[in-house]
């Protein structure tokens, strides 16, 4: 029989594709990408209270504390919606190979979030990093507009990352979690009523769309979220980072087979894609022997 850590480890690693798999969603959806969010936020805002509901967790926090989960709220909801516009303007993989350079703004972002000194080798990876980008944004330019958008969800998603990190020292996850997803919905519906997009047509989709954004608000959004922070309990930060850091391979992988023609890049975005992801790796490794030194002094 495996033993609970193993398990615990294929179970990030059930998580990670999971979160591989958003993008494919992602391209599978036909609707746009702010009605996709709005469906997705919504949906899995219901089902996050369901869980609350039966568990009977208490949803009460300070008003400092619910400012704070709005505002991140509205930042993932816009994280979500650059990401799946990137993905509808150029691909899966650019869009996932790009988005990895969240890790990289992470780490610019710490030393100011925290007030700490910058650390070199963060100054060199970054540049490998732009390099990396170079490599890809030369395969073609009619994929910049989703590089673009890439970035900006990239930047967007560390800046949450740094957000739930002091949240989650006091609070539970899936009460950050409801908090959040009301918040980004009700943004996105505020936008969407201004913008006079909630008519008829808005709330008629296919079958398939049906299907696929349950599939996104529940199993990669709702469940995704809760089993991760679990799983977190019981594998070190540093296996959970460098597991994490295999979403954008899993992704490539899967619209590979799901999308076939579309998909396939020229060996030079390979090479970006490569360096990048061993970069983030690579700055990964660093940091663990880095904070592992500082505890042994």
């Amino acid at each position: 029989m495996p033993s609970d850590k193993f398990k615990n480890y294929l179970h990030l690693h059930l998580i990670v594709f999971i979160w591989g798999f958003t993008a494919v969603l992602g391209k599978l959806i036909s609707i746009d990408a702010m009605p996709l969010v709005w469906y997705r936020m919504l949906i899995a805002a219901c089902l996050v209270a369901v869980f609350i509901f039966f568990k009977r967790y208490s949803i009460r926090v300070s008003a400092k504390t619910l400012l704070v989960m709005l505002t991140a709220g509205v930042i993932i909801a816009l994280h979500w919606v650059t990401f799946f516009k990137a993905i509808k303007v150029s691909n899966v993989s650019i869009a996932l190979v790009t988005m990895s350079t969240g890790a990289l703004f992470t780490a610019f972002l710490e030393p100011i979030w925290y007030g700490r000194k910058m650390i070199w080798y963060e100054v060199v990876f970054g540049l490998l990093v732009v390099f990396g980008l170079y490599l890809i944004f030369n395969v073609s330019t009619s994929y910049s507009l989703g590089m673009g958008l890439a970035l900006i969800s990239a930047l967007l998603g560390s800046i949450f990352t740094l957000i739930n990190g002091q949240l989650i020292k006091t609070n539970k996850p899936s009460t950050i979690s409801f908090y959040e997803l009301i918040s980004g919905a009700l943004f996105i519906s505020i936008y969407l009523a201004i913008n006079g997009s909630f008519d008829r047509e808005f709330f008629i989709l296919s079958l398939s769309d049906w299907f696929f954004i349950f599939i996104l608000a529940s199993v990669c959004t709702a469940y995704a979220f809760i089993a991760a922070v679990k799983v977190m309990r019981f594998i070190s930060p540093y296996t959970v980072m460098l597991t994490i850091n295999l979403e954008p391979i899993y992704g490539i992988v899967l619209a590979l087979l799901i999308f076939g023609q579309s998909e396939k890049m020229s060996p030079l975005f390979y090479m970006g894609a490569l360096l990048i992801v061993a970069t983030i790796i690579a700055n990964g490794i660093l940091k663990n022997r880095r904070k592992s030194n500082m505890e042994m002094d």
